[in-house]
């Protein structure tokens, strides 16, 4: 699914959008990503509009903070890595949230699958549209490196389907 051929799925609520970010501990990929998307809705004028949260589809790390390795490449490229604290996915996610956006296929599974309101983040990616985020937990700073270029240039394809979405662009 690209944006141009399945667009966002209406808010729930006129005027609002709540999206999530799910990956599997909520330490690495999703943190990222809220991060920078949070900050790209602020960017566009939306920060009233839209709520974005994450959260992993595994309890492993509820309560604590990103890896320090996604906490470092976020802070060393400008952002604030400092509240996140992992959060669980439970089943009123799926109910509450306009869009669930997964990491990955297996993400993507445990989501149910793809539907209108549940993607693969990168569905919005500009480059590689529909490819997984790889999970860097296992690697090196670059995994993380790479991540954080593609939640980029996703997250501001994102806000800016947002802004059409709501009648703000």
């Amino acid at each position: 699914m690209t944006s141009a051929s399945a667009p966002l799925p209406p808010p729930r609520t006129p005027g609002r959008y709540r999206l999530a970010v799910v990956c599997l501990g909520n330490i690495c990929r999703s943190p990222m990503a809220h991060v920078v998307l949070e900050q790209r809705v602020a960017e566009a004028g939306l920060a009233d509009a839209v709520e974005v949260t994450s959260c992993g589809t595994g309890g492993w790390h509820v309560g604590g903070p990103m890896d320090d390795r996604a906490a470092a490449t976020l802070t060393a490229a400008g952002y604030d890595a400092t509240r996140h604290r992992a959060r669980q996915l439970t089943p009123d996610w799926l109910e509450d949230r306009d869009l669930l956006l997964a990491m990955d296929e297996t993400n993507l599974a445990e989501l149910g699958g793809a539907s209108e309101r549940v993607r693969l983040f990168r569905s919005f990616d500009p480059v590689g549209t529909g490819g997984e985020v790889p999970d860097p937990y296992y690697g090196g700073d670059d995994g993380f490196e790479e991540v954080l270029a593609m939640v980029e240039r996703t997250s501001t394809a994102l806000a800016g389907a947002l802004q059409h979405l709501l009648g703000r662009a």
